[in-house]
């Protein structure tokens, strides 16, 4: 068994964006540091970009069963790896827009203002960009907010079918844009741009997932400070008498249960899991679990976005793109010309091969969608969901996670599906099939223990701090107190900074610059 010291300066639960990017600022601090991985690290090999393996076989997502609100089982599209969900995103990294840090009406209601504002964050920003590799051109979006530089790399460039789709856009008065994307794409990188990104683990370490762009470079800047445990699972936290100071966790390593102490914990689990994991946490002095005391706010407000993927099928040509996920398009991300509101963000897709839609879709011959699959250009549509306390996160008297879920701002988002299917067919693609995605996709989860400017109405400061207990952090999507309509990743990084920053100054030590990213440890 792999010796644990009893104590340690910091604990991180969960060695995924967030705390793989907290654990990257601390790591020359000289501090004894302990990331804890519930799953293995993830094996490079021949599988990771096997469509049967997958998408079929589902090999790599957990096995675990949750339950939905009305408490049927299901599998979660969740991945326990050191990198967490990042080993299998699409490694689009989109700053939130501005108005998303302000109160944003939507046809389905408010999304509520942030306790800080962009232009406070936006520093953070720029260090997120540079630690995961994005590549963009920035001041070609028309909802960009304003940036203190360039993007770390250029644009990848669109391949010529997707570049035909950027003209004709333009022509159509849109303002298509490079997607900024955080594949290792340029000069001495090892990407290879191949149509296995999306979705899948990249087994050549390219994709600026967070074991490869954070945890990976914090382990070899700390030069043996901070020790990486895998396969551990935490049980609870635990905290002194009073409930002000988290003393301990309990764990099983290596199938021994113990506690391990520290003088600070960060709790970077995920949205679901931090909020299990302070649920499960619960105690004399936090009835109702970690944080929960003051706001009953601990596991509310879930949030995983409207998603659709959406094939634009054309029965005359093939579509020949091999990296697919170049674009975006923000036109309709705020009130715009089709309606008086948000609609939402549009993406290219990772390139759909015939046996990734079987796999949701078993009715279908493989030759069909295959057919289909090779005439299509793909598309994923992103819609905000708002914040309701009553979509939330329990966990059941046998230890199982409930996840209770009804989606909301439908309207909006069944709307940007029929703009964007018309303007499909009207480029020549008639044929358009979507896959509106359920409770089971829940790679882009947040909004569970969210920050705020009062104890009563949130879980944490805006420091990601918990309100009522001295050196507890939750620094993973929790904290969003709205979803937005582009993926979270940058953004946790960037509050990740902006938490580290607050330790270092809770512990004395001059913050310095904002530092660059460290060399990529593939």
């Amino acid at each position: 068994m792999t010796d644990l010291k009893r104590f340690y300066d910091v604990i991180i639960v969960g060695a995924g964006v967030g705390g793989g990017a907290l654990a990257n600022r601390l790591a020359e601090t000289g501090r004894n540091i302990l990331m804890i991985e519930r799953g293995p690290r993830l094996p490079r090999e021949d599988d990771n970009w096997s469509v049967d393996a997958v998408f079929h076989k589902k090999k790599y997502a957990t096995k675990e069963e949750w339950r939905d609100k009305d408490g049927a089982l299901f599998n979660p599209s969740t991945y326990y790896y050191v990198g967490g969900n990042s080993k299998f995103f699409g490694a689009a990294t989109l700053r939130f827009r501005r108005e998303d840090f302000e109160d944003l009406q939507h046809e389905g209601g408010v999304a509520p203002a942030w306790p800080v504002s962009y232009d406070a964050f936006e520093p953070y920003y720029a260090i997120a960009e540079r630690l995961m590799g994005t590549h963009g051109t920035a001041g070609l979006d028309p909802t960009e907010p304003p940036r203190s530089g360039p993007m770390p790399h250029p644009a990848i460039g669109h391949e010529p079918e997707i570049a035909f789709f950027e003209k004709k856009l333009k022509e159509k008065g849109l303002h298509p844009f490079p997607l900024p994307i955080a594949i290792d794409y340029h000069q001495g990188g090892s990407c290879i741009r191949c149509r296995t990104c999306d979705g899948f683990a990249c087994k050549l370490g390219a994709k600026g997932d967070a074991e490869v762009r954070l945890v990976n470079p914090a382990l070899a800047k700390a030069k043996g400070r901070i020790e990486l445990i895998t396969e551990t699972f935490v049980h609870r936290l635990l905290t002194d008498p009073t409930g002000k100071r988290v003393t301990g966790v309990e764990l099983t390593h290596q199938g021994e249960t113990q506690v391990v102490e520290a003088d600070l914990f960060v709790s970077s689990a995920g949205a679901i899991n931090s909020a299990a994991l302070l649920l499960r946490s619960a105690n004399d002095a936090h009835k109702r679990g970690l944080g929960n005391n003051m706001s009953d706010q601990l596991g509310r407000n879930y949030m995983a976005h409207n998603n659709t993927a959406m094939m634009a099928i054309s029965p005359f040509k093939k579509n020949r793109v091999v990296f697919q996920k170049s674009m975006a398009i923000n036109d309709f991300y705020l009130a715009n010309s089709e309606k008086p509101y948000p609609l939402g963000n549009v993406q290219g897709l990772g390139k759909l091969q015939g046996g990734m839609l079987t796999a949701s879709a078993a009715w279908a011959p493989e030759w069909l969608m295959s057919s289909f699959a090779d005439r299509s250009v793909d598309w994923w549509l992103m819609s905000e969901d708002l914040p309701d306390p009553n979509n939330r996160v329990t966990v059941d008297p046998d230890g199982r996670i409930r996840l209770s879920y009804t989606a909301n701002n439908l309207k909006s988002h069944n709307e940007l599906v029929k703009v964007w299917s018309r303007i499909m067919r009207s480029l020549g693609y008639p044929l358009i099939i979507t896959n509106k995605m359920d409770i089971k996709v829940s790679m882009h989860q947040c909004g569970t223990a969210r920050f705020g400017k009062t104890p009563e109405s949130s879980v944490l400061d805006p420091h990601c701090k918990v309100w009522d207990i001295d050196n507890l952090y939750v620094v993973d999507a929790s904290f969003l107190p709205s979803s937005t309509a582009v993926n979270p990743s940058l953004t946790i990084v960037a509050q990740a900074q902006r938490t580290a920053e607050h330790i270092l100054a809770r512990w004395g030590e001059t913050v310095s610059a904002a530092p660059q990213a460290s060399p990529t440890a593939a």
